[in-house]
C-alpha cells in the first residue's frame, strides 16, 4: 500500500519507475502523454483543476536507466530521462452521505513504456490513496472497445455496473465499472501476509 501522498509500496531501491503525487511541474508531461494516447484528450486545464486530488499520481523515469541502457540494458528505458513523467493516474473522492465514492478519471502510460505493468502499479497506488482518503467504493468509465483496460480493471476486482450509450464525444459507449474498495484492501492485505 502507499502512505498517504507518499511513494507507493515497492518504490524503494528498485529499478522500477517511482510513483509519487503529481505536482504542477508534471502537468506538461502528463498532457503530452494524454495527447499521445487518447484520440479525444482532456484539456490541460482539466489536469490543473485536479492537482490536489488524492489519487493524482505520476510515474517518473528511473535515474539509473541511462546507465543500464549503456551497459546493454533495456533500450526503451534508455530513452526515458530521470524525472520524465512516463505514466499517470487521476483519481478523486466525492463525499456521499458517509460512503465516499472514489473515481478513477484517467489512466495512461507513455506509448514506449507500455506493456510492463506500469498501468497496474499506477492503478493500485491510486486505489490505495483513495482508500486512505476515505473512499469505500471506486468507479470508473471505460470505452466499450478498450478490452485491454477492461481486462486490467477486471483483474483488480472492478465489475461492470452499467453501460452508457454514446458516452464519448465520438459516439462510443462506455461501461461503468465499480470496485468495493474495502474488499480490495482486505484481499491485498491477505495476499501480503
Amino acid at each position: 500500500m502507499t502512505t498517504s501522498r507518499g511513494a507507493a509500496a515497492g518504490d524503494d531501491e528498485t529499478d522500477e519507475p517511482r510513483i509519487r503525487p503529481a505536482g504542477r511541474a508534471d502537468l506538461l508531461g502528463v498532457f503530452r502523454i494524454e495527447k499521445a494516447v487518447f484520440a479525444q484528450p482532456w484539456p490541460y486545464a482539466a489536469f490543473e483543476g485536479l492537482l490536489d486530488a488524492p489519487g493524482f499520481l505520476v510515474a517518473e523515469g528511473d535515474p539509473d536507466a541511462g546507465a543500464r541502457a549503456a551497459a546493454g540494458g533495456d533500450a526503451i528505458d534508455g530513452a526515458i530521462d530521470a524525472g520524465d513523467v512516463i505514466g499517470y493516474v487521476v483519481g478523486d473522492v466525492t463525499p456521499n452521505h458517509g460512503q465516499d465514492i472514489g473515481h478513477i478519471k484517467d489512466l495512461a502510460v507513455r506509448p514506449d513504456a507500455q506493456g510492463r505493468g506500469l498501468g497496474r502499479r499506477l492503478l493500485r497506488a491510486s486505489l490505495s490513496e483513495l482508500a486512505a482518503a476515505g473512499a469505500s467504493v471506486v468507479k470508473l468509465e471505460v470505452r466499450e472497445s478498450n478490452h485491454r483496460a477492461q481486462d486490467l480493471y477486471d483483474d483488480e476486482g472492478f465489475r461492470p455496473a452499467r453501460r452508457i450509450p454514446r458516452y464519448y464525444g465520438d459516439g462510443e459507449s462506455a461501461f461503468v465499472m465499480r470496485l468495493d474498495l474495502g474488499e480490495w484492501v482486505r484481499e491485498r492485505n491477505a495476499g501480503e501476509s
